[in-house]
């Protein structure tokens, strides 16, 4: 029986105990995409007491970005930032993962000064070619190794909350009717293409990770049956970790406000069926019920985010507490 506070060795690589702060955008990087030293200060309060922090979501091509104020990984000038960010978080005895993204379909207009393009034509979204799928595949695989080259111990894949992985995979958004669209096989092929390139780049001893929205909690979209099959197509692919979180929903679903822990079910079911370590996420704020759920073995990592973004001490206090 495991403990929230127990150690974790995942290829090579030692987490102090089951505690990660999830990628969450904090508006502190600069506007062309670098690291800031205000960022790197956001990253290591929170990483002192924490097994696992996932730098927010950085966007791998200019026509991917979401935000004005987004973390980037889209150019070689980007990589000195991310040197620095690596030692701060190094020093404070974690692994540094950075999570990256392409926004597709809901990037910002106004901030990529282009039309969003996604896996199917909706209103004012065209639809991706064949051959910009091929150029998005290299472009992860790049900044990949962008993220490694700086020192960084590995990368997350943002296949989550709506974003362009997640769009492939969710029915909602993908009409395509080619070998990219319409069945499960084909929906996954362009998220595990994706994910066999980054994973041949970085190298076999560096750690991927994968964010996975395993339920887009809507009649006919993505449900977990789907999700468990790509889940394990994405271990074999490569996957370290599996990150389980919500797909077209989003990360904080409305109606689970008052909800604590509102993707363990998925977490679980997913567990089940893998063998690999799986992050559960989801509005979870108390040390007792993420400690439950490390002992209860119904996952193996626990994500806190709003809690550590309010109180950038809260796992010291919860390790505390649970002595």
């Amino acid at each position: 029986m495991s403990k929230l506070s127990e150690p974790l060795r995942v290829k090579g690589y030692t987490l102090r105990n089951r505690i990660v702060f999830p990628p969450m955008q904090s508006g502190r990087a600069d506007f062309d995409g670098s690291v800031t030293s205000r960022l790197v200060n956001f990253y290591v309060r929170r990483s002192t007491h924490i097994g696992l922090p996932i730098v927010e979501h950085a966007y791998i091509d200019l026509l991917g970005k979401i935000g004005p104020k987004q973390l980037g990984i889209y150019d070689d000038i980007l990589i000195s930032g991310y040197e620095k960010l690596a030692d701060a978080l190094h020093n404070v005895g974690v692994p540094a993962i950075v999570q990256i993204s392409h926004a597709g379909g809901v990037a910002n207009k106004k901030v990529i000064h282009n039309q969003p393009a996604g896996p199917s034509s909706a209103g004012k979204i065209r639809m991706l070619e064949i051959c910009e799928l091929n150029d998005i595949t290299e472009q992860f695989a790049v900044a990949a190794e962008r993220a490694i080259k700086a020192g960084f111990d590995g990368v997350e894949l943002h296949g989550a909350h709506g974003y362009l992985l997640n769009q492939f995979f969710s029915p909602l958004l993908n009409k395509r009717d080619d070998e990219y669209g319409g069945s499960l096989e084909n929906r996954m092929r362009f998220p595990l293409s994706v994910t066999e390139s980054v994973r041949s780049r970085i190298g076999s001893n560096k750690l991927l990770l994968y964010r996975l929205g395993s339920d887009d909690l809507a009649p006919h979209g993505t449900h977990i049956e789907d999700a468990i099959v790509f889940a394990q197509k994405l271990v074999v692919a490569g996957v370290d970790i599996l990150d389980v979180s919500g797909g077209m929903c989003g990360s904080n679903p409305k109606q689970f406000k008052q909800v604590k822990g509102y993707f363990i079910p998925q977490a679980v079911a997913i567990k089940q069926k893998v063998d690999v370590p799986v992050v559960g996420v989801g509005g979870i704020t108390e040390p007792k019920f993420a400690n439950q759920l490390v002992s209860e073995g119904k996952v193996d990592l626990v994500a806190v985010g709003r809690a550590l973004w309010r109180d950038a001490q809260w796992a010291q206090k919860a390790l505390t507490s649970l002595e």
